[in-house]
């Protein structure tokens, strides 16, 4: 049996549907159609949740993304573009196969055509430019089912922190956070609200089935925010949060750091350049021949030569280099998006900014044998923070690639000069004036941070 899962990455409101999600009978194939994309960071973390819940009905997973053109016609323009809205859906663990330029109204055809029995879609409606459902079709023929709409950001909410600029969003602990001692609430409601992540957490996890472990998680615990000077040494410890299968035999370790900010193509690319780099190491050494994937199969499975384990630096930390109210998801946020990536094995919450000789040392599964790091035009720094990994010969760099220029700062500006489509909704609430004086001040602290940066350089 196959299916085709189709989420609308608006978040629209929550609406009654047809459908079951009843367990399904094997060899399901399960068809994704993301339908606005109006931004990458919603697809992945956003979306996540009902990717997976797609996933675990069947044993494959396919992924419709629809053009610009397309979501031009029925949503208005998008912040990503389907190349960028393509590398992200590829880059979904959950994700067997993504197909482009996929219909607005799914047609029973066109799912028949890729050998999907049903289509699957979030507990909302989603209407074309005629205002018409978009599933009617699977809906009468019987083959759509529904999953439920998992707690997560909107582009409302994303675009509100940029515009007003606010910091509310940070989380100063997300290890007390989730043990809920961090937050707004009573005791009690904070307590739920850290078992609620730590759920959705344990979920992102899963492996590519979504049913099984997939990813390990960790946590920091540093001895300061964030060094501001070359010299200082940050020491701390490791606490696992979540346990993962680790790496398996005559895998290299690899180690790579960042923000992660507003997860989007020119994170994922870095990731999969990482590991095309270490395929390319594996290749020399004879990991491909027949012999070496016949003894691996032999021991049940074949596997990647890379385990990647990814350090995610803390709100605070991000903020003291970048100013305004940067990261703009905050690091659960950011984490859950990272944790999803098909190109990684393991997180380490809050990560230190540089990693020196001693974390590096002391990481849970062993020193590893790289360090990768990318292009990083984003933050202009006061030091080299890979000095430590540099003198111990483990340092390797990836080059510019097509999503280079993909970040933070390029999604917040993207936004930012389509910001009109945000005010046309807070026109309606009387809130145009207030929209624009935020917008107004955010240009005003963009210009105050450029500078500082450019002090530093």
């Amino acid at each position: 049996m196959s299916f085709i899962l189709r989420v609308s990455l608006l978040l629209s409101s929550s609406r009654g549907a047809s459908g079951s999600t009843a367990a399904l009978t094997s060899s399901t194939t399960v068809f994704t159609l993301p339908v606005s994309s109006r931004s990458i960071v919603l697809t992945i973390s956003g979306h996540a949740g009902a990717i997976v819940q797609a996933r675990q009905l069947g044993d494959e997973l396919y992924a419709g993304v629809h053009s610009d053109e397309a979501i031009l016609a029925n949503k208005g323009p998008t912040v990503m573009n389907l190349a960028e809205r393509l590398a992200a859906t590829d880059a979904c663990r959950w994700v067997t196969r993504s197909v482009g330029h996929a219909p607005y109204v799914t047609s029973l055809p066109y799912i028949s055509h890729y050998g999907c029995k049903y289509v699957v879609h979030g507990d909302d409606i989603t209407s074309d430019s005629d205002g018409n459902d978009c599933y009617r079709f699977v809906k009468e023929a019987g083959r759509f089912k529904v999953v439920k709409r998992s707690p997560g950001i909107s582009t409302t909410d994303l675009v509100g922190r940029m515009l007003l600029c606010t910091k509310t969003h940070f989380i100063k602990s997300l290890e007390k956070k989730l043990a809920g001692e961090e937050g707004h609430g009573t005791p009690e409601e904070r307590i739920v609200e850290g078992q609620q992540m730590l759920e959705r957490m344990k979920l992102y996890a899963t492996d590519a089935s979504g049913k099984a472990p997939g990813a390990e998680v960790f946590f920091w615990k540093a001895s300061q925010v964030a060094k501001a000077e070359e010299g200082e040494e940050e020491r701390g410890s490791f606490r696992q949060l979540i346990e993962g299968p680790g790496p398996k035999p005559g895998q290299r370790v690899v180690y790579v750091d960042g923000g992660y900010d507003l997860f989007s193509s020119g994170h994922i690319e870095f990731l999969r350049q990482v590991l095309l780099e270490e395929e390319k190491l594996a290749r020399e050494d004879g990991w491909f021949s027949e012999q070496a994937v016949n003894e691996r199969l032999g021991k049940g499975e074949d596997y990647p030569p890379a385990y990647v384990v990814v350090g995610v630096h803390e709100d605070e930390v991000i903020n003291q280099w970048k100013g305004i109210n940067y990261p703009i998801m905050n690091t659960f946020e950011r984490g859950l998006c990272v944790l999803q990536c098909k190109y990684i094995n393991a997180v380490i919450f809050g990560a230190p900014f540089s990693p020196t000789k001693t974390y590096l040392n002391t990481l849970p599964r062993g020193t590893p044998d790289a360090v990768y790091h990318g292009p990083t035009s984003f933050m202009p720094l006061t030091y080299d923070p890979y000095t430590a990994p540099k003198a111990m010969g483990i340092y390797r760099e990836i080059g510019a690639h097509t999503f280079a220029h993909v970040n933070a700062g390029e999604i917040v500006q993207r936004i930012m000069k389509s910001r009109d489509m945000y005010e046309a909704r807070q026109r309606a609430k009387g809130e145009k004036a207030s929209v624009e004086a935020a917008a107004r001040e955010r240009e005003i602290l963009e210009e105050e941070q450029r500078k500082k940066e450019a002090e530093r350089a």
